[in-house]
């Protein structure tokens, strides 16, 4: 099933972030949960997840980005795309992906953007299977 997060989901969400870049995950704490909260009740912010199992399996971020340019059309940005590796090859990142969409579509978004730190074939070709062209923008990244 893919669906939006719930406040349920904290632990599994960061579980499965354990298969993106994360080494372990958080211990509980006010601090976390505050951050939770803030996620959840922020409109613009929607944490996609497959659940399958009961566990949650694959997700992605899609946040909506208010824009004054393009006819104060807002766009989307996608982020944290990651699914746990016995479910990969499955369809559930494309079906997350699909959902962003969606929420893109009916936000009105006049564009969908998604970076990846991978130089790996498979997972471009994945992005390029699921509509994202990584001729349409130069995309650069400063660490902070």
């Amino acid at each position: 099933m893919i669906r939006e997060a719930m406040q349920q989901d904290l632990f599994g969400l960061l579980r499965l972030y354990t298969f993106l870049h994360e080494t372990s995950v958080p211990e509980d704490s006010a601090a976390l949960q505050a951050l939770w909260a803030r996620i959840l009740e922020n409109p613009d912010y929607h944490l996609i997840v497959a659940e399958e199992d009961g566990q949650i399996v694959s997700s992605c971020t899609c946040l909506i980005v208010p824009n004054l340019t393009h006819v104060q059309r807002p766009y989307a940005l996608i982020e944290n795309v990651v699914t746990a590796a016995a479910y990969r090859g499955r369809g559930l990142a494309a079906g997350c992906l699909a959902f962003a969409k969606e929420i893109a579509l009916r936000e009105n978004c006049y564009k969908l953007m998604l970076m990846t730190g991978s130089q790996e074939e498979s997972t471009l070709r994945f992005y390029e299977r699921a509509g994202y062209d990584k001729t349409g923008k130069t995309g650069f990244v400063m660490w902070l």
